[in-house]
């Protein structure tokens, strides 16, 4: 099967789909337009698990930053973001 497919394709050829994405991500299109990726079970449950862990350092990033001190007024933050839209 194609990593790319068209979401008839994916309906009709289901099984095969389950069979294809245990050795590579296939992406699903409607429309021509990609709506959906079905990855493995296994893949799926290691992106959890790099995006806990990525969070995990940012927080840790966060809270050492907190303890030094180093931190933002929220109003300046929200200045400084909103500056572009206010021109």
């Amino acid at each position: 099967m194609k990593n790319l497919v068209t979401s008839t394709e994916a309906k009709t050829n289901f099984g095969a789909l389950l069979t294809a994405v245990q050795r590579a991500p296939v992406t699903i299109e409607k429309n021509g337009q990609p709506i959906a990726v079905m990855i493995a079970h296994e893949d799926y449950e290691n992106y959890k698990r790099m995006t806990l862990e990525n969070l995990q350092a940012e927080l840790r990033i966060g809270i050492e930053q907190a303890d030094r001190g180093e931190l933002l007024d929220g109003e300046e933050v929200f200045r400084e973001l909103l500056a572009p839209f206010e021109k």
